[in-house]
């Protein structure tokens, strides 16, 4: 990452934020106007996986009112993997993230996110929901299998994450352009912390607020989610690409 010559200060990075949305059409253009106020040079991508709620429509609105940079449409559902790996392949951010379009994730937390990339310091920072940000209380059973499912991929990984499945990982561009990404649903989390360890990747975690929403709110994850994710978590890792990479 690029560094300026000047008082030790740090050049501006460009993050790509990539939306992904299925049937979010009650939250969309909210979360898509809170990420367009955030303070950093960005390029704010949806992707929409075939929604049938009006979400494409108000995407191709959002994108005429120039409040999103560029749309894609799927023409079938394929699921979050496949959105955020569309989006990938069209960012052209020095950094990338996901937003949700939930609203469960604040990104005026982002800047700070972004700091250790843009420092030098980091490949990826993961926005960590259980390192003592504020947080909206809700389910026992979804804090208990998130904090076993990070703990199953850190024993694979042989990282200390507190979150492997956090929504927010700022990763470099040039880096995560290079991982074979795969992934069609929520897996796509699992998979991206594997190849990022497998990568040698610089990871940071810093704390972040969230606010989850409930089922009748529109939440989409089930126990059957987290069930995939362990058989995710062995795939990822005990059958890595083969050669790996070296750090960048």
């Amino acid at each position: 990452m690029p560094r300026s010559e000047t008082g030790g200060r740090t050049a501006p990075v460009t993050l790509s934020v990539i939306v992904p949305a299925y049937n979010e059409i009650a939250t969309l253009e909210p979360a898509v106007r809170r990420v367009r106020a955030v303070p950093l040079d960005l390029e704010i991508i949806g992707v929409d996986d075939a929604s049938t709620d009006g979400t494409a429509a108000l995407m191709d609105r959002l994108l005429d009112a120039r409040l999103l940079d560029r749309v894609f449409h799927h023409p079938v559902n394929r699921g979050k993997g496949a959105a955020v790996r569309t989006g990938i392949a069209a960012a052209t951010g020095q950094a990338v993230v996901v937003q949700d379009a939930d609203l469960e994730y604040d990104p005026a937390e982002l800047p700070g996110l972004l700091d250790p990339i843009r420092q030098g310091r980091a490949d990826a920072v993961y926005g960590s929901r259980f390192q003592g940000g504020p947080h909206r209380v809700l389910y026992f059973w979804h804090y208990v299998g998130n904090r076993f499912l990070t703990l199953v991929s850190n024993m694979f990984t042989n990282i200390n994450l507190t979150d492997m499945e956090t929504c927010y990982k700022l990763v470099r561009a040039d880096l995560l352009k290079t991982l074979p990404l795969v992934s069609e649903r929520f897996g796509i989390e699992v998979e991206l912390t594997a190849r990022l360890a497998q990568a040698g990747a610089r990871i940071w975690e810093m704390p972040i607020s969230y606010s989850g929403r409930t089922y009748a709110e529109g939440k989409k994850i089930t126990w059957r989610d987290g069930v995939a994710a362990l058989t995710h978590i062995l795939r990822y890792n005990l059958f890595p690409p083969p050669g790996g990479w070296r750090r960048r």
